[in-house]
């Protein structure tokens, strides 16, 4: 016969105290919880701490307490980007009716977040290998939450992989975005795009409306991070606060467009609008309208100086022409003006 017996019974009757438990840390304590959310809400939880912590494009430093998503990597420790690509992803989700929208959202707040298997299906990571071959591919299809055999599949059917690129749009997006990764690592495999590029007229041409936006873009950001701006004439001078806010309200709208989204337009635009207010901040200021043309004048001479030291006069008696003594006669009478104007408005 069996019989049950009281465990406060056998602690009495063995004569040993029961022992208590040790105080939980609260170390402890906040490391489970976090590793429980994260469990349950996987990449939702970093997710949430961007949307509610980053402002949404368009909205200017002024009008919420979150900060820009270049500050926020700076207060993590990471770059810009891994936040963006936290940021993107909400977004999307938030599209889709997943989530609040980032204008729905305030700094701390705390939301039901969907269920940790549907993260990957807003999240694009970017995360590339650098192993061997056969481990990097591995490694490379875990971290986008893909079964390696899958990766290595491809990698052994190059001609199904160009296929599939030269048929597919969303395909050739995903390989263009792979070698985008791959080309920061690989000195060689840049020389061999750069030479494939200047070598086809109209990636050429491509390239060249990239950069220019490329340009103009930097123009603003230059503006917005560092708040100083070039005048036409070339002065530096410190941005007035409400362009500074301007540049910042331009950044954060192009900053949040997706990367296959043409941000051509987009730069013309706030290029456009920031050097148009940077020439009203010049005339409205008649200290600084009368630097700037005396820049400007400046600048003219030095060329016009340079271009005529330029000019050599040996063995110019094999090519002188008659055109020639009358461009420079021409040439001297306008500089004898120039001389009498400026000597006239000294007096």
């Amino acid at each position: 016969m069996t019989l049950a017996i009281d465990p406060s019974e056998t602690s009495e009757s063995s004569g040993t105290p029961e022992a208590s438990p040790a105080p939980l840390s609260d170390l402890v304590a906040r490391d489970a919880r976090e590793f429980g959310v994260y469990a349950r809400t996987g990449g939702w939880a970093f997710g949430l701490m961007v949307a509610r912590s980053v402002r949404p494009g368009g909205q200017g430093a002024e009008e919420t307490p979150k900060v820009s998503a270049k500050e926020f990597a700076e207060l993590a420790g990471c770059s810009p980007e891994r936040v963006m690509r936290y940021y993107k992803a909400w977004d999307r989700a938030a599209d889709d009716g997943m989530v609040p929208h980032f204008e729905a959202l305030a700094p701390g707040q705390e939301v039901e977040l969907p269920d940790a298997d549907v993260w990957l299906n807003y999240y694009v990571s970017r995360n590339s290998a650098t192993s061997e071959r056969g481990t990097a591919i591995a490694e490379a299809a875990e971290a986008e939450g893909i079964r390696p055999t899958k990766a290595l599949e491809v990698a052994e059917n190059p001609t199904a992989l160009r296929a599939a690129i030269l048929a597919d749009p969303s395909t050739a997006r995903a390989a263009r975005q792979a070698l985008l990764d791959r080309v920061r690592e690989d000195p060689e495999l840049q020389a061999e795009l750069a030479r494939d590029v200047v070598r086809t007229d109209d990636l050429k041409k491509a390239v060249a409306t990239e950069s220019r936006a490329a340009d103009r873009i930097g123009y603003v950001r230059q503006i917005a991070e560092s708040g100083q701006v070039k005048t036409p004439a070339g002065q530096t001078i410190d941005a007035p606060v409400d362009l500074r806010q301007e540049a910042e309200r331009h950044l954060s709208l192009i900053d949040e467009l997706d990367e296959d989204e043409d941000t051509g337009e987009w730069a013309t635009e706030a290029y456009d609008t920031l050097k148009s207010l940077v020439a009203e901040t010049v005339e409205a200021d008649p200290e600084l309208r009368v630097q700037e043309r005396r820049t400007k004048f400046y600048s003219s001479l030095q060329k016009a100086t340079k271009a005529f030291e330029e000019l050599t006069f040996d063995d110019v008696q094999e090519f002188v022409e008659d055109d020639m003594v009358q461009r420079l006669e021409e040439l001297q009478e306008a500089i004898a003006s120039c001389l009498t104007a400026l000597r006239g408005a000294k007096d």
